[in-house]
């Protein structure tokens, strides 16, 4: 247990230092922040330590922290501390899934011991997700981008050899296809896992301080600079930054920053000193960048240094036979994030699912599935997330058409989509078969990949 990483975040620098004293003490090794926005850059699907939070920061408040970071990875232990006697709140951050919550104050030797625990069950998931990936079992990449169509395969294959390459890469995909995630992944199996991965939204970067937020400033660099600040370039430092939607970065702001891409040095405003940056770049983009270029909008020489690596995410439209599969995968996430029990997806639903079309993608799948998890219901998403209660037929015949239109789809998924096998199976003809399914708009191409989908779905 010697050197295990704890991340420590607190508002309250007195107290910050004296529990991260006390802890190194006790043979962990302590990373200290301030507030929990920069957390974040430093967990991923390998991290191999637990989060000690307070609840009450300003900002990102540790009950949102907690969110996010199972959003990242559910699996990574967060401690939650607070100087407010509430009980609510403590049951409130156990139900979503906190490790453990503790009050101020607290003795170090109580911290420890709830860390030494949270520690060993962090380092036996790891484990076992190593000797899985070692058994030819599904590794991270699989857990995390699921899907067996052979787009999905290539993916995850190309993201292991550049991920190990550090190159820096664009990746190309439709809203909501999970670009972030794909970047996410590149940074966790390259040599940079443990060093910060920083994300800029460069659609959302102010206008007037997108220069300052990018590289830093000095002191007295532009009015209201009372202090030097490190820009969010030079903190990534021996990490990854991702650049979200580059697609939406100044045309005058594209000029520095391919400097900083061919040099990889910055200079803060109102500085003459050059720093030096250890990083790695990615990109990702929903538009055509070619067609920017050629509109005058995107320089073609960033373009050309950007691809080196070039992913490209497919939406689902590319990987429909993935999408029941997804579903009941997302479902699962969203059982575990809200604190619920697993809950059985029903053959129709199911069947609803795989025949419609998405395109929000992975994300409005994601939705779908919290809500069905939640138990509501939604007016675009029709019959696909709405009440059990709602969905039960009651005439006798509409519950006999709903068995056996559920009875057909369970066929169909059980033997892979061939239909010879299906009618032999129910003991009808290929002709009753094809009506059949006509009827209750069942599609073999969309169902035939649903093999084993109680227990060996994704």
């Amino acid at each position: 247990m010697n050197g295990a990483r704890v991340l420590l975040i607190d508002d309250e620098e007195e107290l910050r230092l004296s529990t991260a004293q006390a802890l190194e003490l006790s043979g962990f090794s302590v990373t200290m922040l301030s507030s929990a926005e920069h957390a974040l850059e430093l967990i991923g699907y390998s991290f191999d330590g637990v989060v000690v939070s307070d609840i009450r920061m300003p900002g990102m408040d540790g009950m949102t922290l907690l969110q996010k970071v199972r959003e990242l990875d559910a699996e990574i232990p967060v401690i939650l501390v607070t100087g407010h006697g509430d009980v609510q709140l403590a049951v409130n951050a156990m139900r979503n899934g906190a490790y453990d919550f503790m009050e101020k104050p607290f003795t170090a030797q109580y911290l420890s011991g709830v860390i030494h625990r949270a520690m060993d069950k962090r380092s036996l998931v790891l484990e076992n997700r190593r000797l899985r990936a070692v058994a030819g079992k599904r590794d991270d990449l699989e857990t995390r981008l699921p899907g067996r169509t052979q787009v999905m395969v290539d993916l995850r294959y190309r993201i292991r050899a550049i991920g190990a390459a550090d190159a820096d890469t664009l990746i190309i995909g439709a809203t909501g296809a999970g670009k972030e995630v794909v970047a996410r992944a590149l940074h966790d199996v390259s040599n940079r896992a443990n060093r910060p991965f920083v994300a800029i939204n460069c659609a959302a970067l102010p206008q007037n301080l997108i220069e300052s937020e990018l590289f830093g400033h000095e002191a007295g660099a532009f009015p209201g600079a009372i202090r030097a600040r490190y820009g969010k370039f030079e903190h990534a430092r021996g990490g990854t930054i991702l650049l979200d939607e580059i697609g939406s970065m100044p045309i005058d702001i594209q000029a520095r920053f391919l400097r900083v891409l061919q040099e990889r040095v910055i200079t803060r405003l109102g500085s003459n000193d050059i720093v030096e940056l250890d990083v790695r770049f990615i990109a990702t983009s929903k538009v055509d960048l070619e067609a920017e270029v050629a509109a005058g909008r995107f320089r073609p020489d960033l373009l050309y240094r950007l691809n080196v690596a070039t992913v490209h995410v497919p939406s689902l439209a590319q990987r429909r036979s993935d999408i029941p599969l997804l579903f009941l995968h997302l479902v699962r996430e969203a059982a575990a994030r809200y604190g619920r029990e697993d809950r059985e997806v029903p053959q129709s639903v199911i069947a609803d699912i795989a025949t419609r079309e998405w395109p929000g993608n992975v994300r409005e799948l994601r939705n779908a599935a919290d809500r069905f998890v939640l138990g509501l219901s939604s007016e675009n998403a029709e019959q696909v997330v709405a009440d059990d209660d709602n969905r039960q037929p009651h005439r006798l015949a509409d519950k006999v058409a709903s068995y056996e239109r559920d009875l057909i789809a369970r066929s169909i998924a059980l033997n892979a989509g061939n239909l010879k096998a299906v009618y032999e199976a129910l003991g009808i003809s290929r002709k009753t078969l094809y009506e059949k399914m006509q009827k209750y708009g069942l599609d073999k191409r969309h169902l035939g990949s649903m093999t084993q989908l109680d227990e060996e779905a994704l």
